[in-house]
């Protein structure tokens, strides 16, 4: 049963998810997080017919979903990608034997604002040092928003500035927890258009697409959340239905949205979340019909 929005029919709206009740696995705070959607894709993962082999996500981001699904034993492997250099710099060390250097970086490190400006003054000399300049941006600016202009939190949760989402022992934690899943994790630094063909026709993958917010004629949070936001939103949808492979999209409640998954006679629903101002808002999902 759906309700009718013109001339589509949308799945009635999930309750929202308390994000509080969800675990937090990824070490970043990411614009367009998706841990208050975990639970839901875990509970379509397990009702599908024959549980996918690879989790695919070509557009990683801060990895809330496929993190969960591999924890969960909801899928055997997974295939991550991400464009961002810096993004993938976090992720190549938490998968490598540097891991254990970056933890005891992020735990010795002494959070003030003149120690982050001092910090993100120098350029990296080594890829370590990209990944633990870049999870000291993403914690200590503004949203975890790490594009051109991002600024420094200032106030924070209750007045403590900068070190207001500086967790250490926290981040240390849910690094060692990640590193445990290497041997069942490819990590690709490149373009997720090319991975998402390459699984696209796989019957043994499970697809996640999480694109940057650029789609329709409306919002465009993507180019200001994001470095990479240019995404071709057409091909996505294209390569996925002219494959095999189940998968999995969220995209903004966006006309040209919901007219391009009409066209491919994909399935749409509504989810419940909560913005970062704790406002209710719903996404798109969209799945195979």
């Amino acid at each position: 049963m759906g309700t009718i929005l013109g001339e589509f029919c949308v799945a009635v709206p999930s309750p929202i998810v308390n994000v509080a009740t969800v675990r937090h696995l990824s070490p970043f705070r990411y614009p367009g997080g998706k841990t208050w959607l975990v639970p839901r894709v875990l509970a379509y993962l397990r009702a599908l017919p024959e549980s996918p082999f690879i989790f695919v996500d070509p557009f990683l981001g801060g990895g809330s979903i496929p993190l969960a699904a591999l924890m969960e034993g909801c899928v055997s492997r997974a295939v991550l990608t991400e464009i961002d250099p810096d993004v993938s710099s976090v992720w190549r060390a938490i998968f490598s034997p540097d891991y254990k250097k970056l933890c005891s970086r992020i735990l010795s490190f002494k959070v003030s604002r003149d120690s982050v400006l001092e910090l993100l003054s120098h350029k990296p000399k080594s890829a370590l040092d990209r990944a633990f300049q870049t999870i000291v941006k993403n914690r200590t600016f503004r949203g975890g928003i790490m594009a051109n202009g991002a600024s420094l939190v200032r106030i924070g949760e209750n007045g403590r500035g900068v070190a207001s989402r500086w967790y250490p022992e926290t981040l240390a934690k849910r690094i060692n927890l990640l590193h445990d899943l290497s041997d069942r994790v490819t990590f690709v630094e490149g373009d997720g258009h090319s991975m998402l063909r390459k699984y696209a026709d796989n019957q043994e993958a499970f697809i996640f697409v999480d694109p940057p917010y650029t789609a329709g004629s409306g919002k465009r949070a993507g180019n200001r959340l994001y470095e990479h936001s240019v995404v071709d939103h057409d091909s996505i949808f294209s390569t996925l239905a002219n494959g095999s492979a189940n998968f999995m999209m969220t995209y903004d409640d966006d006309l040209e949205v919901l007219k391009l998954a009409k066209r491919k006679g994909f399935l749409l629903e509504y989810v419940g979340m909560k913005n970062t101002h704790h406002c209710e808002m719903h996404e798109l999902l969209i799945t195979r019909a």
